[in-house]
Order: structure tokens, then C-alpha cells, then sequence
């Protein structure tokens, strides 16, 4: 696929938790090889819409597409071997394991499988701390730390698309610098990266298009560069005319 083509598209997608409707008409675009913010507080529907687009809900109507290909109705494995991952909200790893052993269980598809000695040491240029502590256990990681096996672990599948969920969450401010500079340098590589984050300035500054989420909608989108942090606060906390319900 051609740089800057589409590479996910969502169609005016609803979703319902019994007689709550969690999504209202949703639609947005992913060109490949850029970086997406979704933003949006608590309770406004981002975990929602990913956990839809990963296959783990069902929509109510509409179509998410992945290269031209409809996939809300494929299970979310197979929606992984299509080329999706997530690094998941909350540094989530196999405490258990050592570091080594995480990043390897996201080398579990076969196209992966073959190339993870190769991924595996492009991991550790990225993450230099996670080669210093390959051996030990994960349960020993700061914080920050683990945010990066994490993502670590998530590009170990070689994604073609890579959700960050809420990737600054509970972090100092240098480890999230730190994290999104690294999250550029694999932008830069071709990975597409979409950012779900309540962190406005932080979201604007790195990605390359943003949409604020509210109650559940898309109620302000635009080239990242030109919107206006003031306004992207007030379609955040839903400020005249943005609260629509």
C-alpha cells in the first residue's frame, strides 16, 4: 500500500451495550504510514471504539475496513493476522515471564514467528533498557518500563497498524517523552500508529491528525498541526456547543 492511502476506514459505526448506545455514527480515516489520535476524557467511547475495531465487540451497524476489506464480522484473532495489534492500556505484561519471554509471545503468528530473532533486536535498538534487562523478570519494571515491552511486545508481531491505548497513563513526564519520541521513530519506519489518549498537547504535538471523542461521538477532527489546543479542550470537556447530549 502506497504511503498516505487508506488504510482503515470506520462507516458510520453505532454500538450498543443493551439499550446504551456506547457509539453514535462513527466514522474516521487512518492513511498509512501516519500517526492518529483518538482524544477524548474517561467515558467517551475511545476503549469502546477500539475494543470494536479489534474484533472484541460486536457493532450494532456499520462497517470497519482494514485495506479495503470489511472485518467487524471476523473474530479478533483473525483480525490480528490481518495486521492489527494493541499495546493495551496499563503497561500490561506476563509479570511471570522475563522480559525476553514477553517480547517473544508476540511473535506467536507464523510471519512473525520466522523473522522474531531479526524484530527482537530492532525492539531492543528501540528500547535499549529492555536488552539490559532481557533476562529478569517483568515484575521488576518500573512503570515506564513496562509501558515500553508493552509496545515492545505489540511490534513483535510486525504489525502493519498499531493501536497505543493510554500509553502516558500514571508515567513522569520525561519516560512519556521518552515513549513518544520512540513512537515517532517507528512511525518513521512505516508502522501506522493510532494514539487513544486523554493527553491533549502531547496527542497534537506527535500525531498527524486527531479526532476528539465525546459521549460516545467524534465531535472535532483536523490536521493536528492547525487545530487550536483551546478549541480541542473545550470539544474535550464537551463546552457549549459540543455537548450535544
Amino acid at each position: 500500500m502506497l504511503k498516505g492511502g487508506i488504510m482503515l476506514e470506520v462507516l458510520r459505526l453505532n454500538v450498543h451495550y443493551g439499550d446504551f448506545q456506547a457509539l453514535h455514527n462513527i466514522s474516521l480515516k487512518i492513511k498509512h504510514g501516519s500517526i492518529v489520535s483518538i482524544i477524548g476524557s474517561n467515558g467517551a467511547g475511545k476503549t469502546t471504539l477500539l475494543n470494536t475495531i479489534l474484533g472484541f465487540n460486536k457493532p450494532t451497524s456499520g462497517i470497519v475496513a482494514f485495506q479495503g476489506e470489511k472485518i467487524n464480522a471476523m473474530p479478533t484473532h483473525k483480525i490480528v493476522e490481518q495486521g492489527l495489534t494493541m499495546s493495551p492500556e496499563g503497561s500490561k505484561v506476563f509479570q511471570k515471564m522475563t522480559v525476553k519471554e514477553n517480547l517473544l509471545m508476540g511473535a506467536y503468528l507464523p510471519k512473525a514467528r520466522k523473522d522474531k530473532e531479526e524484530t527482537l533486536e530492532l525492539v531492543y535498538d528501540m528500547f535499549p533498557i529492555l536488552r539490559e534487562k532481557a533476562e529478569q523478570s517483568a515484575t521488576y519494571l518500573s512503570g515506564g518500563q513496562r509501558q515500553m515491552l508493552a509496545i515492545g511486545r505489540a511490534i513483535m508481531s510486525k504489525p502493519k497498524l498499531l493501536f497505543c491505548d493510554e500509553i502516558s497513563l500514571g508515567l513522569a513526564p520525561v519516560i512519556i517523552k521518552d515513549i513518544y519520541q520512540t513512537i515517532k521513530r517507528i512511525s518513521q519506519q512505516g508502522l501506522t500508529i493510532v494514539l487513544v489518549e486523554q493527553d491533549v498537547k502531547r496527542s497534537l504535538r506527535y500525531s498527524d491528525y486527531s479526532y476528539v471523542m465525546l459521549k460516545g461521538q467524534i465531535v472535532l477532527e483536523g490536521n493536528s498541526a492547525e487545530l487550536v489546543e483551546t478549541e480541542v479542550k473545550d470539544a474535550y470537556f464537551g463546552v457549549n456547543k459540543y455537548a450535544k447530549y
